[in-house]
């Protein structure tokens, strides 16, 4: 069986590979290569709020030291805390326990690097073949050569400063009024900590995670509740976090919703007058909606398409010399200061951009004309190349006619769940809709 997929590894709770038995051997197998290059030095392990999160930490815990390596655990914070943690400690090497959007009855494993970037595709492949291979367990230390697990109680605080520290001192947001969305999550503290802080009046909703209710019909996925609190409460504005908090997704003013596309396109605009955009580029997904780029055009900046996943948007950024990218879903990727998708350094982002502007929300993205997109979700009961089925490639290949350069067609199998994504994008709304509908019946009686 596979381990990893698009976002490290990520399977319902007790069902192979996110069994205790399996994560305690991926505690070995990051350990034994970590040892091996370094030394008995640090991992720092973070979690979001999971009830599951306790076991899958401990077992983590448990094979880490099991070879050798000393532990800091730092309990719940957001997945870019542990990336910009694991870089200013100088540790080995951070890891994240959570399974983003997913409910509460998936979890996760991802890895980041010393430098706090997220592990190439060639470190995971050799931590998947230590698991099954039998002979890891003839690796373990004895006696005094055994790890030790420290807790690291001001991690929160450390993040929270440093994101503070990427607005010019001075700035406040005394005058402003924001509603956050924390998903019962991993940012149910440190954003509406972070603006407090700054400030701001914050109006909290989601934010008393008991272990079941993360995600559950709230945060980035489900913007209901904050539209209708932004409007209620006469806030500026309105942010929406995902359960680890590397998405931010906002509702300005008026109670429409901006995804990353739009923050994106705000965003690059600015840098680019600042002459802080290097390569006037912007590095984003093939999910990226069209509208962004013909926006980007005129603004004589150029848009860079990876595939999905913002590990993949990191490597081009770091491949190419690019500082700025994201993915439509909500993770942006400022990466003169984080390493990342970090949800709260880009939800003060876009309020420091609104108050240096002095705008509101609804103005800056405003000249962001998105296309109309559909995304279906097919779910299906294995994962096969869609190349392999000519019924579902034929479907593909009718829309993309259909739509004849005014559009853009996009099926993929998610790397998280076992869904087939299907996204269309076009002028006509009806002709995008209908087309998407019959691509999953396809998907729906050749795979599920």
């Amino acid at each position: 069986m596979r381990l990893f997929g698009t976002d490290g590894i990520r399977s319902t709770v007790n069902d192979d590979p996110m069994t205790p038995e399996t994560v305690l051997r991926v505690g070995m197998a990051i350990a034994y290569l970590l040892r091996e290059k370094h030394g008995r030095n640090m991992i720092l392990i973070g979690k979001d709020t999971r009830l599951s999160g306790y076991m899958i930490e401990s077992a983590l815990t448990s094979g880490i030291c099991s070879m050798g390596m000393n532990v800091t655990l730092v309990g719940p914070i957001p997945t870019p805390g542990v990336a910009f943690l694991t870089r200013t400690l100088r540790l080995d090497a951070g890891i994240v326990i959570s399974a983003s959007h997913n409910p509460f009855e998936d979890n996760g494993i991802k890895f980041f690097s010393s430098k706090g970037f997220k592990l190439p595709d060639e470190l995971e492949q050799k931590i998947e073949g230590l698991v099954k291979d039998d002979n890891l367990s003839r690796h373990r230390m004895k006696g005094a050569e055994i790890g030790r697990a420290y807790r690291l109680d001001d991690a929160t605080g450390r993040y929270i400063e440093y994101i503070k520290s990427t607005i010019p001192r001075g700035i406040t947001f005394e005058d402003m009024k924001v509603v956050v969305d924390c998903a019962n999550g991993a940012a149910y503290k440190t954003t509406p900590w972070l603006f407090r802080e700054l400030g701001a009046e914050v109006i909290s909703l989601n934010h008393s995670p008991d272990g079941i209710n993360i995600n559950e019909h709230s945060g980035s996925l489900h913007t209901e509740g904050l539209q209708k609190a932004v409007k209620r409460h006469g806030a500026d504005f309105g942010i929406a976090h995902d359960g680890d908090a590397d998405r931010a997704i906002f509702c300005d003013e008026r109670g429409a919703i901006l995804d990353g596309d739009q923050v994106m396109g705000m965003w690059a605009v600015e840098m680019k007058k600042e002459k802080m955009l290097k390569k006037n580029t912007v590095v984003s997904t093939v999910m990226s909606n069209l509208g962004l780029e013909k926006y980007l055009e005129r603004h004589a900046i150029k848009l860079v398409r990876t595939q999905v996943g913002d590990r993949y948007v990191v490597e081009k950024m770091l491949k190419s010399g690019y500082n700025f990218g994201g993915e439509q879903s909500g993770h942006i990727v400022f990466l003169d200061h984080n390493t990342t998708g970090d949800g709260p350094l880009t939800a003060l982002q876009v309020m420091y951009l609104m108050k240096k502007r002095n705008a509101p929300l609804s103005a800056l993205s405003q000249e962001i004309t998105l296309y109309p997109q559909i995304l279906t979700n097919v779910k299906v009961k294995h994962r096969q190349d869609i190349g392999e089925i000519p019924e579902i490639m034929g479907a593909i290949r009718n829309a993309e006619r259909r739509l004849a350069g005014k559009g853009r067609v996009f099926v993929r199998p998610s790397g998280t769940e076992r869904k087939i994504r299907v996204m269309l994008e076009g002028e006509d709304l009806q002709l995008i809709k209908n087309l998407a509908q019959d691509i999953a019946e396809v998907i729906q009686t050749k795979l599920t």
